[in-house]
């Protein structure tokens, strides 16, 4: 059986140092090397992510682009790793996100390499899209469903979407968490910051309600960490403006590093998920796994994600209400925070994942691994 050249595309590249793909990305190439016979792996990454561009990564080869992953470029440089690939002999090609699904029509006229896609969140019903990228991005996600071996969900409701819209059976498989409590954390990471705190932690964008937490916590006298990338736009630096020098409010930059990060989280008696757009959400997950109560914005994606388990907010005062709860009943507190870790333990770990992944890619090569299936009972959308 001659040996799966794999290409994952779609992503700023390996080492992880920036999403939810890009860690997704790693951890599939470290599944890679737990495999009895391991495929011919290649990683797609953008060259200006990265100062120092070796040519291999833990046994992966590393295929670098001059063009942006994100961004205005983001359409053009998926689509140039989907046709390098082909040229390059891959015959499996697993493409994560939907940005550069319009040039799968032309990959299926000269190649016939496997193609299983990652569709991401519904990315087309983000609040940030103007009219016309909201167009090409319902275009792309179309595509993405119609041209691809196997679609791929990181979460049940975007399966459901994909079946109830598309007529289009999905594979429902979430991402993993336990890396975040695998690295040593390192102290300078929280470094001047409170002994324990609620932390929220995302991409300051309007769909994960920064505005909404923030003015929430301003009405209350528990400490909260926020960290975000608050200098990337006006919004950010609006907010970081008004309340940065709040009493209950520590707004820090974005933290990258594992060991920081776990220093940082380690720290946490609570966290606060403001997220309401795509599917689960990575940050969401990782945070699972330190066993705190959860309190989530109450859109469908978070609800799957926690199994209805933790507590939730659609508005300023339902966040106020739902502190005030946990406050006074410590042992509710700590049974929704064991919750959290025992849903995270079950569902989101990467050696499951990762089998999950490969089982999809390179299908005789999963059955010669012994690799469990992708799908859990209940998980496919019908």
């Amino acid at each position: 059986m001659s040996t799966a050249r794999i290409a994952i595309l779609g992503t700023v590249g390996v080492p992880a140092a920036y999403g939810g793909f890009e860690t997704l990305a790693e951890n599939l190439v470290r599944h890679r090397e737990t495999l009895k016979t391991p495929p011919d792996l290649t990683v797609y990454c953008a060259a200006s992510a990265f100062a120092s561009r070796p040519a291999r990564y833990r046994g992966a080869r590393l295929c670098y682009l001059p063009l942006r992953a994100n961004g205005a470029q983001s359409m053009l440089y998926d689509a140039v790793s989907l046709v390098d690939a082909v040229l390059c002999g891959h015959d499996r090609l697993l493409l994560l996100g939907v940005s550069g699904a319009l040039a799968l029509p032309l990959v299926r006229c000269f190649g016939r390499a496997r193609i299983v896609t990652n569709i991401d969140g519904i990315e087309w019903q983000r609040a940030k899209w103007g009219r016309l990228a909201r167009a090409v991005l319902r275009a792309s996600e179309w595509a993405a469903v119609r041209f691809s071996d196997e679609v791929i969900a990181d979460n049940a409701a975007i399966a459901r979407h994909v079946s109830t819209r598309y007529g289009r059976a999905c594979h429902t498989i979430p991402y993993g968490g336990d890396h975040a409590r695998a690295t040593a954390p390192d102290p300078a990471g929280a470094e001047g910051l409170p002994q324990s705190y609620a932390l929220a932690l995302c991409r300051i964008e309007p769909e994960n309600n920064v505005a909404l937490v923030l003015e929430a916590w301003s009405r209350l006298s528990a400490p909260l960490v926020f960290v975000g990338n608050w200098d990337a736009s006006a919004y950010g630096r609006a907010l970081k403006a008004r309340y940065g020098t709040h009493p209950s409010i520590r707004i820090c930059d974005p933290v990258y590093d594992p060991a920081r990060l776990r220093a940082i989280r380690d720290r946490a008696t609570l966290y606060v998920h403001g997220h309401s757009a795509g599917g689960t959400n990575p940050a969401l997950v990782e945070m699972m796994q330190f066993g705190v109560p959860v309190l989530a914005h109450g859109c469908i994606f978070n609800r799957e994600t926690t199994e209805n388990a933790a507590l939730y907010f659609d508005t300023p005062d339902d966040l106020i209400r739902a502190v005030n709860t946990l406050a006074r009943r410590p042992d509710a507190a700590r049974q929704t925070g064991a919750r959290m870790r025992e849903i995270a333990e079950r569902r989101y770990r990467w050696a499951e994942i990762g089998a999950a992944y490969f089982a999809l890619l390179d299908p005789a090569g999963a059955r010669e691994q012994d690799v469990p299936a992708p799908d859990q009972p209940g998980n496919r959308a019908a």
